[in-house]
């Protein structure tokens, strides 16, 4: 019991970004970044040498030659067309590579961690279905296993990110996007939506918490003895626009949660991605009405007092 109050109590989460990589994804965008930079100054470099000797070069009383008829000159066009297509051609080559070799829907290993993510004003609902736990705002995961995580929106679109663990994506009401990583260092990551969503929005950020498999196994035994649960009407008190202070753990919630609040938006894509199918008969879960209101008012001054 201990373990898992000691996991849940909000740490001083990192505050280094994607310059300090836990992952081999986030290490990826950060060499991706840095040959983007190698190649940009081939054009900034030059440029900031060049121009100061062409100051001092064509400045009133300057050694260079006055040429008030000069219309072209097939070395400076081509050094002038040459270089941006030249350069245009590398940058448009490393991104198509790296895209194609960094997909975030690209499974990273066998027998993923899932987790069902859904966003909310202003916090981060984190279901895990294998381990029948959930948390607020809290993101519990094992070194150096693989995780998928499946995302939605239980509002306006946001954008998830960590960035030491891996590039942003959206989560969108109706949708299900997917984000795959590997956390390869133990330690507290700090995570955030960067799309902006109202007043709160600059509050809300959660802890990325990366812990050995053995630790991930005593925290999960730990969360399932939580005395609080999370069904359609606890999710439905979750909806009104907050700021959580301290994670929560809920040692169990209702099966087929994340479809049920996918199909309250758009029915007929429940059963139309790889998500874990709703009950039978579940239809509209009791949280899709508010749901459906909360998308529209949540975002008003008088809606977040």
């Amino acid at each position: 019991m201990a373990g898992v109050t000691a996991l849940a109590m909000p740490c001083a989460a990192s505050a280094a970004g994607f310059l300090e990589p836990a992952g081999p994804v986030a290490a990826a965008q950060l060499s991706h970044f840095g040959t983007i930079s190698a190649l940009m100054l081939i054009v900034i470099v030059p440029m900031f040498v060049a121009l100061p000797l062409v100051l001092l070069r064509y400045r009133r009383g300057g050694k260079g030659t006055y040429r008030p008829d000069w219309e072209f000159n097939w070395g400076l066009e081509l050094l002038i067309w040459g270089i941006p297509v030249a350069l245009v051609a590398a940058l448009g080559t490393a991104l198509w590579n790296h895209t194609l070799k960094n997909d975030p829907y690209r499974p990273l290993g066998p027998a993923p961690l899932v987790v069902e993510v859904i966003a909310l004003d202003w916090k981060f609902l984190f279901l895990y279905p294998e381990q029948g736990v959930a948390t607020l705002d809290l993101l519990v995961l094992p070194k150096d296993r693989p995780v998928t995580l499946k995302l939605t929106s239980g509002t306006v679109m946001q954008s998830f990110i960590v960035p030491r663990l891996a590039g942003q994506i959206y989560a969108m009401a109706g949708m299900q996007t997917q984000l795959n990583l590997i956390a390869d260092a133990t330690g507290d990551f700090t995570g955030r939506n960067t799309q902006y969503n109202g007043l709160g929005f600059a509050t809300q950020s959660f802890t990325t918490r990366v812990v050995s498999a053995e630790d991930f196994a005593s925290w999960v035994t730990g969360a399932k003895a939580q005395p609080a649960g999370l069904d359609a009407a606890g999710y439905k008190a979750l909806l009104p626009p907050s700021v959580v202070n301290e994670p929560v753990i809920y040692g169990r919630f209702t099966p087929g949660l994340f479809d049920q609040i996918i199909a309250s938006f758009a029915p007929g894509m429940a059963g139309g991605h790889q998500g874990h199918e709703a009950p039978a008969g579940t239809g509209t879960p009791a949280a899709a009405a508010p749901a459906a209101a909360h998308q529209h008012d949540a975002h008003t001054p008088e809606a977040a007092q």
